[in-house]
């Protein structure tokens, strides 16, 4: 009985408060776009991403055969552990011991270069996607672009209006 209370007098609040702000919305034009979907089939994302597989490659593909090798190499130390003598083996350990230590670093070092490499082109995408909405939403009147909304007509939908111009940007899928 009480929640209903609460909730009739919630819901006369709130009608009060729309019939009161819905002049002030009338005229405001909105528009909409999947922000998401258009970095990720921008030709400039394409274009970075290949750029970042390229540039971090062949680092990637050295630090994966370091590690293969590494592991390679204990297994064989390990089966060999019984025959080997207490000098031979010590100074195996401290090897693979200083391997492991070499490969994590150029692991860790790796990963921090990629994350912060891949963070800078992304952040210069998202710069240019920007700079392009905000150009079509004052080309098309909009007063306020809403992103990735649950649910926009194809007529306030800028999406593809903003994938078109950055295809034909002269940056694109350089």
């Amino acid at each position: 009985m009480i929640y209903q209370r609460i909730f009739a007098a919630v819901g006369v609040v709130a009608a009060i408060s729309l019939g009161f702000a819905l002049p002030a919305f009338a005229d405001t034009k909105i528009g909409a776009i999947n922000f998401e979907e258009v970095v990720q089939k921008s030709p400039q994302y394409k274009a970075a991403d290949t750029k970042v597989s390229t540039e971090f490659g062949k680092r990637k593909a050295d630090i994966e055969s370091q590690g293969k090798q590494l592991q390679d190499d204990a297994q064989k130390y390990q089966k060999d552990h019984d025959v080997l003598s207490a000098d031979a083996r010590a100074k195996t350990e401290k090897d693979l011991q200083q391997r492991q230590i070499d490969l994590q670093y150029a692991q860790k070092k790796f990963q921090d270069d990629f994350t912060t490499r891949n963070r800078d082109l992304t952040q210069q995408i998202v710069t240019q996607i920007r700079a392009v909405i905000t150009q079509v939403a004052k080309e098309k009147g909009f007063d306020l672009v809403v992103t990735d909304p649950v649910y926009a007509a194809a007529s306030i939908d800028i999406s593809d209006e903003v994938l078109k111009r950055l295809a034909a940007a002269p940056d694109a899928g350089k």
